[in-house]
């Protein structure tokens, strides 16, 4: 079955119109890190949560607005829906 995305500006939509951006809860390291193992950690290291997870989604196919979605991973629950752009 289909999910079923609650976006902040359009309401529920289709799955099919947004596209997953990745894991929310990875944290950059800062522009001036010259240490190599930081960045390999940030581009190569993930964990595999099962349970509630945050997941940037991009909304493609309407208001094109980025969201942080919560979803559990094991249930496909869909739970807050927040404007990326409004979380600091």
């Amino acid at each position: 079955s289909m999910l079923r995305i609650n976006c902040p500006v359009c309401g529920f939509r289709d799955e099919t119109e947004f596209s997953y951006g990745g894991d929310a809860t990875v944290r950059r390291p800062a522009i001036e890190e010259s240490e190599q193992q930081p960045w390999l950690d940030y581009v190569f290291m993930r964990d595999n949560p099962r349970g509630p997870h945050e997941e940037y989604w991009h909304h493609l196919f309407g208001c094109r607005e980025w969201l942080i979605l919560q979803r559990d991973t094991l249930t496909h629950a869909m739970g807050e829906t927040k404007l990326a752009r409004e979380v600091a």
